[in-house]
């Protein structure tokens, strides 16, 4: 029991640094995609004249004039506490089900099916528990954009943020889109653990590579693509949600629910604005995904933890 506590403890600390290392590498794709989904929706709420419309590569480089080189990581410090959180617990989970619960199958695989549960429950969890500095990260990351439009400074700190939230909308508001949040994370996870998991399986037993990097690059390629095809429109909704301003009583202004914010979404901006920001988000995803995993199943080996 208390190695298994230990190898428990040893995978959470592992998957929690290998996060940080991919989440800091990868920020600005996430902070020009969170830029890339709202300027539709401050032109669907009748801000069309003063909103100019850019692409993935205008807006990063619009931060970079309009607010310095350094706002391209605004927002990192809750990014990176939320992995703490929410990557810890999600691989532990997803691993707990697919050991102990649902268990592999006698040859050592493990069903599709099965890694889809796992993974949609794994992702659901780590989501709901780390919700909070998801919302805060989002605030963070549209300061820079408030500024430029002339309006006051919303949150100056995560610890700002967090008193300021909780006194606009009490402790449940540092909640408010976890629907959305958690819903992105269960089908984000579901295409990325379970397609890694499943690749990784399927190329060791049907070809002669070994498990080393070049098994770790391809299976994460692999899950990183079907992960952000299964997440963006949750990505969107997410994001418009949870930046939407809010009365005293911790209400949004703008949507109702995720269900009201997908339906605006689609009458106003039609369909595939669902898809705003994919490419920003699968052109992170792909080496977010590629440089965890590649980091966690080396710092596994270095630590003796079994490989995934």
């Amino acid at each position: 029991m208390h190695e298994e506590l230990k190898i428990i403890a040893i995978n959470y600390a592992t998957s929690a640094a290998s996060a940080t290392v991919a989440e800091t590498a990868t920020f600005p794709l996430d902070l020009t995609k969170t830029r890339l989904q709202i300027q539709g929706e401050f032109a669907s709420n009748g801000h069309a004249a003063t909103v100019t419309k850019r692409g993935m590569v205008r807006i990063a480089v619009g931060i970079v004039q309009e607010e310095g080189f350094t706002k391209l990581w605004q927002g990192l410090s809750p990014a990176v506490y939320r992995h703490l959180i929410y990557t810890g617990v999600r691989m532990g989970v997803y691993e707990q089900l697919r050991d102990k619960v649902l268990g592999r199958n006698s040859d050592g695989s493990f069903p599709t099916w099965k890694a889809a549960i796992a993974g949609l429950s794994a992702g659901s969890f780590g989501q709901f528990v780390s919700s909070p500095m998801d919302l805060i990260k989002v605030q963070m990351q549209m300061e820079g954009r408030r500024q430029m439009e002339g309006k006051a400074p919303r949150v100056q700190s995560v610890w700002h943020a967090l008193q300021s939230t909780i006194k606009a909308g009490g402790f449940r508001g540092l909640w408010a889109g976890w629907v959305p949040n958690v819903q992105r994370a269960a089908l984000v996870n579901m295409g990325d653990l379970a397609t890694y998991d499943t690749a990784k399986h399927a190329i060791l037993k049907n070809t002669s590579i070994p498990d080393n990097w070049i098994c770790h690059t391809l299976a994460s390629v692999c899950s990183g693509f079907v992960a952000a095809t299964l997440g963006t429109p949750a990505d969107v909704i997410k994001t418009r949600v949870m930046n939407q301003p809010r009365d005293k009583c911790g209400k949004g202004l703008f949507y109702k629910s995720s269900i009201d914010c997908l339906v605006q979404t689609i009458q106003k901006e039609g369909f595939f604005s669902l898809y705003k920001g994919f490419v920003p988000i699968w052109s992170r995803m792909a080496p977010w995904s590629l440089t965890f995993w590649l980091t966690w199943e080396e710092i596994r080996k270095l630590c003796g933890s079994t490989s995934f």
